[in-house]
């Protein structure tokens, strides 16, 4: 029998979730080689970071890391309700929008949310468990992108 969407992702997240910060650093390792231009977004104390390895071992990039692996974890946690963090998610839009992160930017973190799911799952990553983290996460963005406005 086949799991359904919101038990697909609980039961993929559960296993990310076992390590976040290493599947985290997956995910944005991978985001930085799908669009480089991102990197210099990333300063901490008016320093920037000269390579995405720099960036990827750095203690304040590490703690993005935890917190981009917590709000996927609220959205895992409130996908039947996902109303509940609509507002938070705009304010999410907004501190993006404020440091230069691009709302079509989201399109290639998708793709390395996926990419990260796929390498952490392996052969579990099935076409249902990759169609239903697609739409949370379409969800999710569509909440995150009121906080740009009219872009």
């Amino acid at each position: 029998m086949e799991l359904s969407e919101p038990e697909l992702i609980r039961q993929s997240w559960r296993v990310v979730n076992s390590s976040p910060l290493e599947h985290g650093t997956v995910l944005f390792s991978r985001l930085f080689t799908l669009e480089p231009s991102l990197l210099p977004l990333f300063q901490y104390n008016g320093r920037q970071f000269s390579s995405p390895e720099d960036c990827l071992s750095s203690p304040e990039f590490l703690d993005h890391i935890r917190k981009v692996m917590l709000v996927i974890d609220a959205a895992v946690t409130n996908m039947e309700d996902l109303s509940s963090l609509e507002e938070y998610l705009a304010g999410l839009g907004r501190k993006h929008r404020v440091v230069g992160v691009r709302l079509s930017s989201f399109s290639t973190v998708g793709e390395s949310l996926l990419y990260m799911l796929e390498k952490c799952l392996g052969p579990d990553f099935t076409p249902a468990t990759k169609a239903a983290w697609s739409q949370l996460y379409g969800a999710v963005v569509q909440a995150m992108s009121r906080g740009w406005g009219g872009e």
